[in-house]
């Protein structure tokens, strides 16, 4: 029991900023996932040592108050066996409380015991399970730290590589801007295109117009 007691306690006052640290230097949670299980298997191995213990103590208790109702019993007896002149058997009865009062003494002081131990168990468990509770946290809180961390590291990689690529880049910006001046002079052909339109359309009304004007002279004239 006490080596159990000594292992919690440890697991208890374990430096939680310590434990970060080095998961945080080893980039990995391996540190902290062991931690947590040790705290479990202690947790379990005080539930087990707390049932037993508080088992025990109710158990000799028992007998405690048992043994000692019994004294109480013999007590009235030897007054009543006195007071009534019976001497031998009050003698008797004498030994038989000595007997069973010291065993209800005995009894008082293992169940005192026991029921102390209970109770270091019991508290050693609160802090325990308050300490894994703790670290749980701080398990959650340092992964994201580390997913941070790699994800930064996959980006520098990035740039790194982009950093590294500046001759391709070059040859891709060349790229860009020759598509680009085509794509200039596309668009100012079709506006030259637009405007020959506009010009053989307004040709074409101009025309039309001047036919009509024509039409009409010759229908003045009488020449149609």
């Amino acid at each position: 029991m006490a080596s159990l007691l000594q292992r919690v306690g440890t697991l208890i006052s374990a430096n939680l900023n310590y434990l970060v640290s080095k998961a945080l230097k080893a980039n990995s949670m391996a540190v902290v996932e062991e931690y947590i299980r040790r705290v479990e298997d202690n947790l379990e191995a005080l539930e087990d040592a707390a049932a037993t213990v508080g088992g025990e103590a109710k158990g000799i208790r028992r007998k405690h108050r048992e043994h000692q109702a019994k004294a109480e019993e013999l007590d009235r007896n030897i007054d009543l066996l006195l007071s009534e002149g019976k001497t031998d058997l009050a003698r008797t009865a004498q030994s038989r409380y000595n007997t069973v009062s010291r065993l209800a003494a005995a009894y008082g002081g293992q169940a005192e015991a026991q029921e102390t131990e209970y109770q270091k168990l019991l508290d050693a468990k609160l802090k325990l399970e308050a300490k894994l509770t703790e670290v749980k946290q701080e398990r959650a809180e340092l992964q994201a730290m580390l997913d941070l961390a790699k994800s930064k590291e996959v980006t520098h990689r990035v740039v790194e590589g982009v950093a590294g690529s500046t001759e391709a880049e070059s040859g891709i910006a060349e790229i860009r801007d020759e598509i680009q001046r085509r794509l200039d002079k596309a668009t100012a052909q079709g506006e030259v295109d637009a405007a020959r339109l506009e010009n053989q359309m307004a040709e074409v009304l101009e025309e039309n117009e001047l036919d009509a004007q024509l039409l009409e002279r010759r229908h003045r004239l009488g020449l149609g």
